[in-house]
């Protein structure tokens, strides 16, 4: 399907949508432009979904609950969504669904059209991210069944880190394990691309050179990059790789999860439930994922102040691997939610790779500028607000207008 720019019936816009375990994100962006512009026409979430008391929130409105059927809530809530947008559209028409979907496995490196073949495909790896993946299918799924007339695309989390090396790629397990798709892939993909073309709108050349990219959220990761592509990244196999997050574990000794089922005897279930749910800064503070929480109580709370002690640590070291993999360091980016608005996180980070000849200003991260680092700081530091949403609506008018653009599928040229 192309998109007829003259049809009458009014504008055309895309729906990307981002699917997780309790709540759907969404994003409409016009495609009268190639590519769209940057900001959606309309975006907003549900949020709470099969919980008590889930809600509906858009740009500029405050949140308000809603009733999701408790035996299907994620299809409400998914049908809620669409009619808001359909009623949003007016004489406008919806050209096409694209999906975040955070696992591509070894066979998906650019986005896609979606057929009943690719979500058997998609479904294969929802062992790879259990978090995220059958939620995205669901919701493909349904559309699938229910609107098959309606183009779906899929953009991958694990898409950007394609172009890191094999010595990267392999996990030290005997060589077969590497043939059966056992291997380091890599996520928050769709965000390191969008800074692969914003950075160097902001910043120019100096971000063609060695940077590092940190996405703190409330999962967390690192990318370094050379020439605006992927070299290294700390997420691997799994999103519960590196750094430490909200509530998973990041890199742990495996032979600690032996420990626990050997000698603890907890299932392969409950090893899992601690893992993805239990660790993390919720784990080591026994308070709350969310390091605002933690910030806010430390002074009179140890295991709050442990807490981000770690989170800050795993942070430096890895960045210091990763600067070691670049052979030096020329820029550190921050972005996502806790990269782009922790002041006192940013500070600690930096302040602990001042080493590198780092020199954060403080009033410009108070002020939450761009540009962090003072001028005669050795490495630029940066803020970057990531647009994932954006990415993924670039590369659906790609596939729906393939013509339209010579673009490559994954970064810059």
């Amino acid at each position: 399907m192309t998109i007829d720019r003259t049809d009458t019936r009014g504008p055309s816009l895309i729906l990307v949508l981002n699917c997780g375990s309790s709540s759907i994100k969404f994003a409409l962006f016009d495609t009268a432009s190639d590519p769209p512009p940057r900001q959606p026409v309309w975006n907003g979430k549900v949020q709470g979904i099969g919980g008590e008391h889930p809600d509906f929130g858009e740009t500029g409105v405050t949140p308000f609950g809603v009733s999701l059927d408790p035996a299907q809530p994620y299809r409400c809530a998914l049908d809620l969504i669409l009619q808001r947008v359909h009623a949003r559209l007016g004489d406008g028409r919806l050209a096409a669904v694209v999906h975040r979907v955070v696992h591509g496995g070894s066979k998906y490196f650019a986005p896609v059209h979606i057929d009943t073949d690719v979500l058997e495909d998609l479904r294969g790896y929802i062992p790879l991210a259990p978090l995220h993946q059958p939620f995205a299918l669901e919701a493909i799924d349904i559309l699938l069944r229910e609107r098959p007339d309606l183009p779906q695309m899929a953009c991958f989390d694990t898409a950007f880190h394609h172009t890191v090396p094999q010595v990267e790629q392999m996990l030290p397990l005997p060589y077969d394990a590497w043939e059966r798709g056992l291997r380091r892939y890599g996520f928050h993909g769709l965000s390191y691309e969008y800074l692969s073309i914003a950075l160097p709108e902001r910043h120019g050349e100096q971000a063609r050179g060695r940077v590092i990219a940190a996405h703190l959220g409330s999962g967390a990761s690192l990318c370094a990059m050379r020439d605006l592509r992927s070299q290294a990244t700390t997420m691997g196999f799994s999103a519960l790789d590196g750094l430490m997050m909200g509530t998973r574990t990041g890199s742990l000794d495996p032979g600690a999860v032996l420990y626990l089922m050997e000698i603890e005897r907890l299932s392969l279930e409950e090893v899992g439930r601690i893992l993805y749910h239990e660790s993390g800064l919720k784990g080591v503070s026994g308070i709350s994922p969310d390091p605002r929480d933690l910030l806010a109580v430390e002074a009179r709370e140890p295991r709050a102040r442990l807490a981000l002690a770690l989170y800050v640590r795993r942070i430096v070291r890895e960045i210091g691997a990763l600067t070691a993999v670049l052979g030096g360091l020329d820029m550190l980016v921050f972005t996502a939610g806790i990269g782009e608005h922790s002041v006192e996180l940013r500070r600690r980070i930096c302040e602990a790779l001042d080493w590198l000849g780092m020199a954060l200003d403080p009033e410009a991260n108070a002020a939450q500028a761009t540009t962090l680092s003072t001028p005669d700081s050795a490495v630029r530091i940066a803020m970057e607000p990531t647009n994932e949403e954006w990415i993924a609506a670039r590369h659906a008018l790609d596939l729906l207008a393939p013509s339209s653009s010579q673009r490559p599928q994954i970064g810059p040229s």
